[in-house]
């Protein structure tokens, strides 16, 4: 928790244009005691309106970051607005990702006007000289405060910080994607078991339904002001963007989408869970991680749905205490060890053990090398792999007990860990829609370094971190039947 001279730091300036009301001041204190809430800028809001800068809680309802924007436009008599800015050159972003992003524009707009808030999309042109600069946008529109949401990632918190540098009004964010506000766990933790009991006790406190509340102050668009249109294809025009990989017509983007997949979940998967979540053949998982990916639908609306299934129906405890595991503990460590492990993509990171046992088997002979088309166009020896690959180029998802042997078998079939790293990240971004996300890059922690894990017998290659071998992987589940599944996707 943060000290009293740190809290005082952080709450500087926010009352001190409000001395005649003493209301207001209070009412804005209150605001930032959220342990959501951190003021990357203090200071006293002077301006025309509040903005809420979307990235990466994409979504206009239960969205705690739109919620504490409103909230404060209304204790300081402004409009809200929202901005989104679409830029052509978000790090390995492509058109699957694009497609699946622009599914829940209209969505956003639409709840937005509902609510009384404004929304603004600005598309960039085509390049890095040509992108969209949110500070220019700010400037346009007057913002007395800015309102974002958390990113632990290395681009986006970088772009917060460049922001809140040059900013000349307060700017608060939002952890608007996790049920435990990230900064409640203070530092990095070394497993799930460490985490489990920390997430757990602080759980209570923030499972509580949203406000969705209005703004009372309504927005009108400055005469002028740039607005592109939700509808047409957000990307075009930018000439260097990335469109190599399709959208998969499967996947539909965006709040109500995800709600349906939710409720599917709840109402007919979550009662075989515990049978059939590691069974990649079947249907048996929630298959809500791109849409927690993009923000379409929050941890907390996921939970919540879950938790009411199970206290209407008791059968279903024991398959919400297993996907409670899923969802808040090993989601939300993998966002705590980006949030504190700034060489998340990198050997660098693995514990002691593991550095040392990698240090002894990295230059271990491997019996067979693939460069990296023959990964991508799964072209191995081995079926299981294969089928695996195939589902995440064609279908943009894969069943995560896979992605562990996916991990583990580029790290025996690659020169060292560093390249395996290299090309499972590479591969992970660029086809996933649930990539580019703490979760992908504690996967392959997990898998090729060991993080969070234990040491096991020590053996070639992988020393002393686990290994998975084809054999006894595809006994676990019927093998066959996935990968005459998966090779029909090719057909």
């Amino acid at each position: 928790m943060k000290s009293v001279v740190e809290r005082d730091r952080e709450y500087a300036g926010v009352g001190e244009a409000f001395a005649a009301d003493e209301g207001v001041a209070r009412e804005l204190r209150s605001l930032v005691e959220d342990a959501r809430v951190t003021v990357r800028r203090g200071g006293v809001p002077k301006g025309k309106c509040v903005v809420y800068w979307m990235q990466r809680a994409q979504r206009a309802r239960e969205n705690h970051a739109l919620d504490k924007a409103v909230a404060a436009a209304n204790v300081l008599g402004l409009p809200c607005v929202v901005y989104f800015a679409a830029v052509s050159n978000f790090p390995h972003a492509n058109l699957r990702h694009y497609a699946f992003l622009q599914d829940g524009l209209a969505e956003i707009e639409e709840e937005c006007e509902r609510r009384g808030v404004g929304f603004v999309l600005r598309r960039a042109e085509d390049g890095v000289e040509g992108r969209e600069d949110p500070l220019k946008f700010f400037a346009e529109v007057g913002a007395a405060l800015v309102v974002g949401d958390e990113n632990p990632m290395r681009g986006p918190e970088g772009w917060r910080v460049r922001v809140a540098e040059a900013l000349t009004v307060p700017y608060w964010t939002v952890d608007a994607d996790v049920v435990v506000p990230s900064k409640l766990l203070e530092k990095a933790q070394f497993s799930a078991g460490v985490a489990r009991p920390r997430l757990y006790r602080a759980m209570g406190e923030f499972l509580v339904p949203f406000a969705n509340s209005s703004a009372e102050v309504a927005w009108k668009r400055p005469r002028g002001l740039v607005c592109d249109a939700v509808s047409g294809d957000i990307t075009r025009g930018w000439m260097q963007f990335d469109r190599s990989v399709q959208p998969v017509e499967a996947w539909l983007g965006g709040h109500r989408a995800g709600v349906k997949r939710l409720e599917l979940f709840c109402g007919e998967t979550l009662a075989r869970y515990e049978r059939d979540r590691n069974h990649p053949e079947v249907d048996g998982s929630s298959k809500m991680s791109p849409y927690l990916h993009f923000g379409h639908v929050g941890p907390v609306t996921i939970a919540l749905a879950v938790d009411a299934a199970a206290k209407k129906d008791a059968r279903l405890q024991a398959a919400r205490d297993s996907y409670f595991n899923e969802l808040i503990v090993w989601r939300e460590l993998a966002i705590n060890f980006v949030r504190y492990q700034p060489e998340y993509d990198s050997p660098a990171c693995a514990d002691r053990w593991a550095q040392a046992t990698i240090a002894e088997h990295d230059r271990d002979e491997r019996e067979v090398l693939y460069k990296l088309p023959v990964l991508e166009e799964a072209r191995t020896a081995d079926e299981l792999w294969n089928a695996a690959q195939i589902q995440m180029v064609r279908y943009g998802w894969m069943h995560n007990y896979l992605r562990m042997y996916w991990a583990k078998k580029i790290l025996e079939w690659t020169p060292n860990v560093r390249i395996a790293m290299k090309v499972a990240t590479y591969l992970n971004d660029k086809y996933f829609l649930d990539g580019r996300d703490p979760n992908g890059h504690a996967g392959i922690a997990w898998s090729m370094l060991g993080k969070f894990d234990r040491a096991w017998f020590d053996r070639p290659v992988f020393g002393k971190r686990r290994y998975m071998s084809g054999a006894s992987t595809g006994k676990k589940f019927d093998s066959k039947r996935y990968i005459a599944q998966m090779q029909s996707l090719e057909d």
